[in-house]
């Protein structure tokens, strides 16, 4: 029987199911804002699983999970101490975000190490995988809905921009000249730090993007060589198999 996979971020919360060999179809995302015993009752009604591991990072979501989930099978909150088929190279392991964990674990088979992992989310994080392979670090940032909106919080006169591709760099409009500093701004912020984190880790990296805004993000630039969606959920995937196979 395939488990039940739950990337609980800030924005939303991804559902998945997996088993041993593979992600499987079924998907399910619900606002996290929006998670309730009743939201879960919905989406997941029908639903078979036989385990659930959760990524979380907000925690009084992750405290609704399982308690919900309390019962009806094992759950395991994914954590440093977690089988993520690497060892972590970190002085205070417990800091690190659950979510972070999971692209790590994802990476080894879905990618190879090195690797620099980028989520593009609330947040944008990058996530440091040595040859080893070991979790050694990374790099934390505003996301890029945060730098955007930020301006419109606090000034009178900017609107709401939509993220989309500027087409060209010199803004002829209000909006345009938003939209140039955040998209093609933000690509900026990316590539220095990629360049500064390759100056100082060993080997060729492989460089992948995950995340609402990787798409958008990685389209200028050339260092990100994959875009790759479901590491979360994958990495999640991974620790299950390693937890739970020998009782699915």
């Amino acid at each position: 029987m395939a488990w039940l996979l739950i990337d609980n971020s800030n924005t939303r919360t991804k559902f998945a199911l997996g088993d041993a060999s593979a992600l499987l179809d079924w998907r399910g995302v619900i606002p996290t804002s929006e998670i309730s015993r009743q939201t879960l009752d919905v989406l997941l009604d029908g639903v078979e699983y036989a385990a659930a591991v959760i990524c979380s990072v907000v925690p009084a979501k992750a405290e609704l999970l399982a308690t919900w989930l309390d019962g009806r099978c094992p759950v395991h909150f994914l954590n440093y101490e977690s089988p993520l088929g690497m060892a972590i190279d970190y002085p205070n392991p417990a800091q690190i975000g659950a979510d972070r964990l999971a692209n790590a674990a994802g990476v080894l088979t879905r990618h190879r190490a090195p690797a620099i992992i980028i989520d593009f989310g609330t947040a944008v994080t990058f996530d440091v995988i040595s040859a080893e392979p070991a979790y050694c670090g990374g790099v934390i940032a505003p996301g890029l809905g945060a730098m955007s909106g930020y301006l419109t919080r606090k000034t009178a006169l900017l609107p709401e921009i939509e993220l989309v591709e500027p087409p060209s760099a010199i803004g002829k409009s209000t909006v345009h000249a938003m939209q140039v500093g955040a998209v093609i701004g933000y690509r900026g912020l990316v590539k220095e730090i990629l360049a500064q984190i390759c100056k100082e880790l060993p080997g060729q990296p492989a460089i992948i993007a995950t995340g609402g805004d990787a798409a958008l993000i990685a389209r200028g630039v050339p260092e990100i060589q994959t875009v790759d969606t479901d590491i979360t959920l994958d990495g999640l995937r991974q620790v299950a198999s390693r937890l739970f196979s020998a009782t699915a």
